[in-house]
């Protein structure tokens, strides 16, 4: 494929990159490995069409990206086959992504029709003080390989409701799903230079975009260390930013909670897409009288998850690339090495069915401690950490004791101490005796190195307009 500029496949002169598939290692496709030049394309193309996206009244930005949203759901068999190609992810799960991400853009259209201008009281006869938004401008979003569309939707949905246009860079692991969305995006009627795609790499093209004067924000998914060093050159030009970074998000299980049902939330929400998103359970820390049947039962249950080898159905697919996975083997080693238990897993899968692709077996680690990779740095794989501590307080001083605050979770029976936990948890985002999906109606993000700013609802749209004061004079009639 090619990238996708101004309303059309845009041929570059760059080198091409292979498009892998992760079950096997074989090639589905190829994509230029951009350049300055293709950047400066993109956004030559975006900034002509922002000037115009702009002046679009709000209630036809709503109707056309609406328009965006339904042709969202149906492609999504097209779309979603080729991120399952391209990701590994069960093709099942990866049509569900189209459809979910399409309802972020729905609930984005929405807010855009509760913005309001405002016009205090106060000012003298003959004065008028108004207080309106004006879109930042042009946007350069930068998104990571395990959600494409959904975390290009965060930053796309917004964007675009309140008037900005944007240049997207995709993984270079996960490119094609991206670049097949702004082509149904083209069609379903949004004008040509508001949704442009780019593939390369983050330190060639993403690096130019960033660096580029013309765009006013970057927003990005994506690892800490490659967060700071956007922000860093993001400074020179004084760019808006909004960044979702690393997690090591930590559960708390008391002694008195319902077993059966933090199991169950803690093994699907620390397995699910292999592990691999930010905001996932990476850490448990469960209280000694309950630390034995809450070992014995995650055994239990992640026991069940099955691979999906090539060719076939299963609950995990495999890691999107060899280093990924190397992630995981390393801090298994590492949390062996200094005398923890691997219950389960803690291997690359035998078999002939599995020798081409980047897989790694559900992974549970008892008696992790905090000298321990595993419950001090990401893991982004399909392992989890389990410590036993001697009450809820010294379980709440681990889990804050870290660089990360992206989210948190507690089951216990005890309101009252459940909601004094979760105030006193240092993340952005904080679940009570379940963990459901982040909710497209509300903030989500991090505190300390988990990144800035804030998406999806009304806060995720506003993350993109300017306040602009504006003061009125006039002669008052006699």
């Amino acid at each position: 494929m090619e990238m996708f500029i101004d309303g059309a496949w845009h041929a570059s002169d760059a080198p091409r990159m292979p498009v892998t598939n992760p079950r096997d290692g074989s090639q589905v496709d190829t994509v230029p490995d951009g350049a300055a030049g293709d950047a400066e394309a993109a956004v030559a193309s975006a900034a002509r069409a922002f000037e115009a996206w702009r002046q679009v009244p709000m209630t036809e930005r709503v109707r056309i990206q609406k328009a965006c949203a339904q042709a969202m759901r149906d492609s999504a068999a097209e779309v979603g086959q080729l991120l399952h190609l391209e990701l590994g992810r069960p093709l099942e799960a990866c049509i569900g992504e189209i459809a979910r991400s399409a309802d972020l853009l729905d609930i984005y259209a929405e807010e855009g029709l509760r913005l309001q201008a405002t016009m205090p009281l106060g000012s003298a006869p003959g004065e008028k003080t108004i207080v309106t938004r004006d879109p930042v401008g042009v946007v350069v979003a930068i998104t990571p390989f395990n959600y494409p569309i959904t975390l290009l939707m965060f930053k796309l949905g917004a964007a675009l409701i309140a008037g900005c246009t944007v240049v997207a860079k995709p993984h270079e692991d996960t490119p094609l799903s991206t670049l097949k969305l702004a082509e149904v995006f083209h069609a379903a009627g949004l004008p040509a230079g508001c949704f442009n795609v780019v593939t390369g790499t983050g330190r060639g093209i993403g690096a130019s975009l960033v660096a580029h004067p013309v765009p006013r924000k970057v927003a990005f998914t994506g690892g800490t260390a490659a967060g700071k060093a956007i922000a860093a050159s993001a400074v020179g030009t004084m760019k808006r930013l909004t960044l979702e970074l690393g997690g090591q998000s930590a559960a708390i299980v008391c002694a008195d909670a319902d077993i059966g049902k933090a199991v169950a939330a803690i093994a699907r929400h620390g397995f699910a897409n292999t592990g691999q998103f930010c905001y996932r359970v990476n850490r448990v820390y469960v209280e000694r009288p309950v630390y034995d049947e809450f070992l014995n039962s995650m055994v239990a249950a992640v026991g069940k998850y099955t691979l999906a080898a090539p060719g076939g159905e299963g609950d995990l697919g495999p890691l999107v690339n060899d280093r990924i996975r190397a992630n995981s083997e390393t801090q298994v080693a590492d949390a062996r090495a200094k005398g923890a238990r691997v219950l389960c897993g803690g291997a690359r899968p035998s078999g002939a069915a599995f020798a081409g692709g980047s897989y790694y077996e559900p992974t549970l680690i008892a008696d992790a401690t905090h000298d321990m990779l595993i419950l001090t740095e990401e893991t982004f794989g399909p392992v989890v950490g389990i410590c036993p501590v001697d009450s809820a307080a010294e379980a709440l001083r681990h889990a804050n004791a870290s660089r990360y605050g992206l989210a948190g979770f507690v089951f216990t029976r005890d309101l009252a101490r459940g909601l004094t936990l979760c105030e006193g948890l240092e993340a952005g985002s904080v679940w009570l005796n379940d963990i459901q999906r982040s909710s497209h109606h509300v903030p989500f993000g991090g505190m300390k190195e988990s990144g800035l700013g804030r998406e999806k609802g009304r806060y995720g749209v506003e993350a993109y307009l300017e306040y602009k004061t504006m003061y009125l004079s006039y002669e008052v009639p006699a």
